[in-house]
């Protein structure tokens, strides 16, 4: 049974912005703004300083626990008026969406609704071909399943942009993926995909009878107050306010430039990437989450313990756990989880012991490219230290 949100039949298309790269200069910057009643951070205040620049047009900060708190914006909401970011804006948060899938999913099992060590074919048959029938649910939210990429139209950023509006069904998704020879023996590797948190919404729709964004909101929104955080579905915009974001790519004209790209269905993520939040929203849900207040017992646990196996391309221990996935920064481990949209790079993480939180919203000219962006990164070592 399908739960997919109806598309209007008259839905309005907004044509992006183009920006040329000599747009950037002439934006009027904005300072990074910490609030007050917090402490000053010098490191914090420097990485995000200097915005709009060629790597990013704005960011949003909020860093906080027990060794302190600090909140600061920095860049434009828009390179047309130029006028400062908005803090309290809402934006595309990527594969934070995860972290909520992988909580609800782990709510059910606690339940006994899903069964981490049962396999995802025993759930949806009519889905999961027998060539797969050995992944388990487990498998899905830590990546080992071995569940090769669905194919999608394009394979630019300027042929993806012309797709913007097409709306992806999960099933469909999942049909393509499964189609294919498996990238390796369930439990062999790990290999970070979308495509195993696509399945694990259809689980979750299948054992409740119900929505995965009902559930999402049901389950974690609502016990939490979220009120800035949505899964938008089909609908192309980012409702309430929100900075625009930008991508670099070919124009029309020929010219590489800054193209408005905050206008996009992310019905290719869902799942596993469609979440819309603020950072506000984001620390709160991140600290309730370390706290147990959301996954309690030992199926917490489950997100914070990486998988025994290599990664598929690289030959390094896996770094993905159920949901989150774990660096060691400044000598100390810290969980979390990136997220990519176009325009759009966001993040949650913090100590195991919740000393220190943080959640950023950057608005990206390089969002999904290979490298971590160069203002994300700084944020990351100002707030915890170098890897």
């Amino acid at each position: 049974m399908k739960f997919r949100t109806s598309l209007l039949t008259a839905a309005v298309l907004v044509a992006g912005i183009a920006v040329g790269p000599s747009a950037l200069p002439a934006a009027a910057s904005a300072p990074a703004a910490p609030t007050a009643a917090q402490s000053p951070d010098p490191a914090l205040e420097a990485a995000v300083a200097g915005l709009p620049r060629a790597d990013a047009t704005a960011a949003l900060v909020r860093v906080g626990g027990k060794e302190g708190t600090w909140r600061g914006s920095s860049g434009v909401h828009d390179l047309v008026t130029g006028r400062p970011a908005d803090p309290a804006a809402r934006f595309r948060a990527g594969s934070v969406t995860k972290v909520f899938t992988a909580a609800v999913a782990l709510q059910l099992a606690e339940e006994g609704r899903l069964d981490l060590d049962r396999s995802a074919r025993s759930y949806l048959p009519e889905l999961i071909p027998a060539s797969y029938e050995d992944v388990t649910v487990r498998q899905l939210l830590n990546h080992t399943h071995g569940i090769p990429a669905p194919d999608f139209p394009g394979t630019t950023v300027e042929e993806w942009y012309a797709n913007r509006f097409h709306v992806h069904d999960p099933e469909d998704m999942v049909r393509s993926a499964t189609a294919k020879k498996p990238e390796f023996a369930p439990g062999e590797h790990q290999h970070y995909l979308n495509i195993g948190y696509t399945v694990t919404g259809l689980l979750i729709e299948r054992v409740t009878h119900n929505s995965y964004e009902r559930q999402v909101a049901r389950r974690v929104l609502g016990p939490l107050g979220l009120r800035d955080t949505y899964l938008p579905g089909p609908g192309p915009r980012i409702v309430g306010p929100h900075n625009h974001g930008y991508q670099t790519m070919r124009l029309d004209d020929g010219t590489t430039g800054l193209r408005d790209v905050s206008v996009w269905r992310a019905t290719d993520g869902w799942a596993a990437g469609d979440i819309i939040s603020t950072t506000a929203d984001l620390e709160r849900f991140t600290g309730a989450l370390f706290r147990g207040r959301i996954v309690r017992g030992p199926l917490l646990e489950e997100m914070f313990t990486l998988p025994e196996v290599t990664d598929f391309g690289t030959g390094k221990p896996a770094a993905y756990s159920a949901g989150l996935s774990m660096m060691v920064l400044g000598g100390r481990e810290v969980w979390g989880k990136t997220g990519g949209r176009w325009g759009y790079n966001a993040a949650i993480a913090s100590t195991r012991d919740g000393a220190r939180t943080l959640v950023y919203s950057v608005n990206a000219t390089d969002a999904k490219g290979r490298g971590m962006n160069r203002t994300a990164e700084s944020i990351w070592v100002a707030a915890y230290g170098r890897p």
